[in-house]
């Protein structure tokens, strides 16, 4: 993960101190890009221990469509807790736990009047048109809906991803991200799309290819400049290959949304130990 360690240095090297909306403040940079070929390994950060099985289990609970906190929390995640408190959502006129029009709504119900489920199911689509329309070049699934951005404690940060078919057999994703924590949130934003990249291609019956991330604003939070400098006075270890077990059976659209971690593997995946961080909220 030579690409991260060079991001971390990027933003280092020549960002700017900013304030920002958590009061925290923040060294920060507009506009930058990674690219991982999935085909070489599975890109996940080894100079800390990253919770896969967090990740997968965010990204099923996106794909459900569920905005519940107390779902994914179910599922041993606690990494939405803090926006789901009850002084967080009373702030909307919400239950405990009802993040609003989130990630899973957007992407299963975009347009639609929350919470009824009466809008645009862009990842049914999605897959729909890379069957039927491979070529196409709006294969693209958006999280960013300005009528309803303002109406949930933390709108979507990863934006846009669109989707590229190459000579008919490999998928390429590139990610948007309008906003990003290089030291918490960025490690688990590569990892979730590169899963996400692999898992489309394989209901579609293709190869994963490519993973390239772009990004609007880049920071590095002020409080967690020392764990940074830990993390790279650590050597990168090789990366680790994902294996889907016995998945012949999930395919298209279906297929997609009936994933399970178990159907996961993650072989020879080793990291460093983990380096704690305070989340700005």
């Amino acid at each position: 993960m030579k690409q991260y360690h060079d991001l971390l240095r990027y933003v280092l090297d020549i960002g700017t101190p900013t304030d920002d909306r958590t009061g925290t403040g923040t060294i920060s940079v507009f506009g930058y890009q990674t690219r991982y070929d999935l085909r070489e390994g599975f890109p996940i950060v080894t100079t800390k221990r990253v919770p896969f099985r967090w990740v997968a289990e965010e990204l099923f609970w996106f794909l459900s469509g569920s905005t519940n906190e107390a779902e994914l929390r179910e599922r041993g995640v606690d990494i939405w807790q803090e926006w789901a408190t009850p002084e967080q959502t009373a702030r909307f006129g919400r239950e405990e736990g009802d993040l609003g029009p989130v990630y899973g709504y957007l992407w299963r119900s975009f347009g639609g009047n929350y919470p009824t489920k009466n809008g645009v199911d862009q990842i049914a689509r999605l897959i729909h048109e890379i069957e039927t329309n491979p070529n196409s070049r709006r294969l693209i699934v958006s999280g960013w809906d300005p009528r309803v951005c303002d109406d949930v404690a933390l709108p979507p940060c990863h934006t846009l991803f669109q989707f590229k078919v190459e000579s008919g057999r490999i998928l390429h994703c590139q990610l948007y991200q309008r906003s990003a924590d290089a030291f918490l949130g960025v490690p688990f934003n590569i990892s979730s799309y590169a899963l996400l990249t692999h898992l489309v291609a394989h209901v579609c019956g293709l190869e994963a290819g490519e993973f390239i991330h772009t990004f609007g604003d880049l920071h590095i939070y002020s409080n967690h400049l020392e764990q940074v400098n830990e993390l790279l006075s650590r050597e990168p270890l090789p990366l680790p290959h994902l294996e889907l077990v016995d998945a012949d059976r999930l395919k298209g659209h279906e297929g997609l949304l009936n994933f399970k971690f178990e159907d996961l593997k993650l072989n020879n995946y080793q990291s460093h130990g983990k380096i704690a961080a305070p989340v700005a909220v």
